[in-house]
């Protein structure tokens, strides 16, 4: 049987999900395919690499420091980016919270990040190298629209993958998942609507990205579409959906720690609450 962990982007809100899969950890519930947009799939590499706690400390000691981002590091020609990629995908990870590279290679299954190509608009599955000390896939899965650089790997420019596909379920249904096991980062009810800074980035990019900035125009339309798809494929028993009660008005460049670590415990609380659910859901032999 083959094991789906799918992880929802949204920066700094996606701390609920490491409270998630830190109780997962404890659980020792291992997936064998983990996919996510964004934070998702970044934050996601400290699930497959096995370091509960690592992502919650990583917000505790850092998200306040004027090192890990703010408007400085957008306007700087070396970085533009509101997140100061060297020090976050560079530092952090290869110096300040060491990722345990050695269990990231002995991890036999898949860790997909999705990115958006700027040319074609469509999302694409690219596998996260762990041999990588600049995380350049994860840099691109993450590249926010106005708040980062365009990322190039092989030749394309990469954006946020949560513009072409924000929830990619359909992509381990796909990809032979028995099970899936999707994590939100927004209340159940949460429903996206076209916001005055669409519009700008649709104006911002259209000339040069026409077709990426459709995607951006239309973003809310197949956001909402997957969250009534994902509704109902949960009702049928065909994946399992956990989700934040009340996301606490963390916003995505969240800095106060207090929300944040608060957002992690929701998370750790709703997944050992369900934990029971989810081993009946992973192992009832009658979806073969």
């Amino acid at each position: 049987m083959k094991i789906g962990l799918v992880l929802e982007g949204g920066a700094h809100r996606t701390i609920f999900s490491c409270g998630v899969t830190d109780a997962l950890l404890d659980a020792k519930i291992y997936a064998d395919y983990v996919i996510g947009t964004s934070a998702g799939i970044t934050y996601g590499m400290s699930y497959v690499a096995r370091q509960k706690g690592r992502n919650r400390e990583m917000l505790r000691q850092y998200v306040g420091s004027p090192r890990y981002m703010g408007m400085i590091h957008r306007i700087n020609p070396f970085n533009r980016s509101y997140y100061n990629l060297k020090y976050v995908f560079e530092t952090i990870p290869n110096h300040l919270l060491p990722v345990d590279y050695e269990t990231l290679r002995s991890f036999q299954g898949e860790t997909i990040a999705v990115v958006t190509n700027m040319k074609t608009g469509q999302a694409e599955y690219l596998p996260v190298p762990v041999d990588d000390p600049k995380w350049k896939v994860l840099q691109a899965s993450c590249a926010l629209p106005l708040l980062f650089k365009p990322i190039s790997i092989d030749g394309n420019l990469y954006a946020d993958g949560g513009i072409a596909d924000s929830i990619p379920f359909r992509k381990a249904i796909e990809d032979g998942c028995d099970r899936v096991v999707v994590v939100l980062t927004r209340e159940r009810s949460y429903r996206k609507k076209s916001e005055s800074a669409t519009d700008y980035a649709v104006k911002y990019y259209q000339k040069k990205y026409p077709a990426y900035a459709e995607q951006i125009r239309n973003r809310h339309e197949r956001y909402n579409a997957s969250i009534d798809e994902l509704a109902r494929l949960e009702q049928n028993g065909d994946v399992y959906v956990i989700a934040p009660e009340d996301t606490l008005n963390v916003g995505r460049t969240e800095k106060d720690v207090s929300k944040l670590m608060a957002l992690y415990a929701q998370g750790y609380a709703v997944m050992t609450q369900q934990l029971n659910a989810l081993h009946a859901y992973i192992e009832d032999e009658s979806q073969f």
